[in-house]
């Protein structure tokens, strides 16, 4: 492992936040969770929770580093903590760029991807193109990076429409060339699987519904959104609380069977 090495503060527009320069690689660029939390507007315990119950999909060394494990405890203030915040948290996940979007693809918000833009271009990559004088790699990255955000917004959309068609043809159709923007090939899904909310699970395995939820998320036997594996899929329901729409995990038989075999 490279030595990790802080190189002050960064600005990207109105984003500023800690420079990390090592770690994942000679000169690679990495953020610490409570930077991309501020901006993002999320809480620190929150993305950390989302990192936690994903853990199984970031290799360590490649994806993340928990500084807890490897940075002296009397280093805390070199990377802006107080020495309580340090000493009192679990996890210090430093995220290298590939964790970052893999942390991204799980979030799925407009806002993490607008900003994601702005930061491999401004900060994981721009630096090391003007240090090398190569404006092309600039140019490269940025139009791969364009190229995948609207793969996955185009994918996303096409799930979005397939879920609400009442049309199995129709949903086949759009499900298969979601697939095909995400990975170039066009798979069809299989349908007509029986489905079960949380609800329904907890109701036969005598558990509640967030139970269930908290099972599913230990095992990790959940998609990544969207998506559907052989325990499930997402779909998009309405907020008891809002006309918003939030994702909901539904279980097939399989996720079902696996719910009561795993029951403590």
């Amino acid at each position: 492992m490279n030595n990790l090495k802080v190189i002050g503060k960064e600005k990207v527009g109105s984003i500023e936040f800690t420079g990390i320069e090592g770690g994942f690689g000679k000169d690679k660029k990495a953020m610490l969770v409570k930077d991309i939390a501020k901006i993002h507007g999320r809480s620190i315990r929150e993305i950390n929770e989302v990192i936690n119950r994903n853990i199984k999909r970031f290799k360590n060394e490649i994806d993340l580093i928990d500084l807890k494990q490897i940075v002296p405890n009397d280093l805390f203030s070199d990377y802006g903590f107080t020495k309580a915040q340090w000493g009192n948290a679990k996890n210090i996940y430093l995220l290298s760029e590939r964790g970052y979007s893999k942390l991204l693809k799980i979030l799925d918000d407009d806002k993490a991807w607008e900003v994601y833009d702005q930061l491999v271009d401004n900060y994981f990559n721009m630096r090391v193109a003007i240090k090398e004088n190569n404006p092309a790699i600039v140019k490269d990255k940025r139009l791969e990076i364009m190229e995948k955000n609207a793969a996955t917004r185009k994918a996303n959309l096409m799930y979005r429409i397939a879920m609400a068609t009442e049309s199995n043809s129709s949903k086949q159709s759009l499900l298969a060339n979601a697939a095909k923007e995400l990975t170039g090939e066009m798979t069809i899904p299989v349908m007509k699987k029986k489905e079960y909310s949380a609800t329904d699970v907890g109701n036969q395995v005598g558990l509640t519904a967030n139970k269930v939820g908290r099972i599913a998320n230990k095992f990790g036997i959940k998609a990544e959104q969207p998506g559907q594996n052989e325990y499930g899929r997402w779909s998009n329901s309405k907020s008891q609380h809002s006309d918003k729409e939030v994702p909901q995990w539904l279980y097939f038989d399989e996720g079902l069977k696996f719910i009561k075999d795993n029951v403590q």
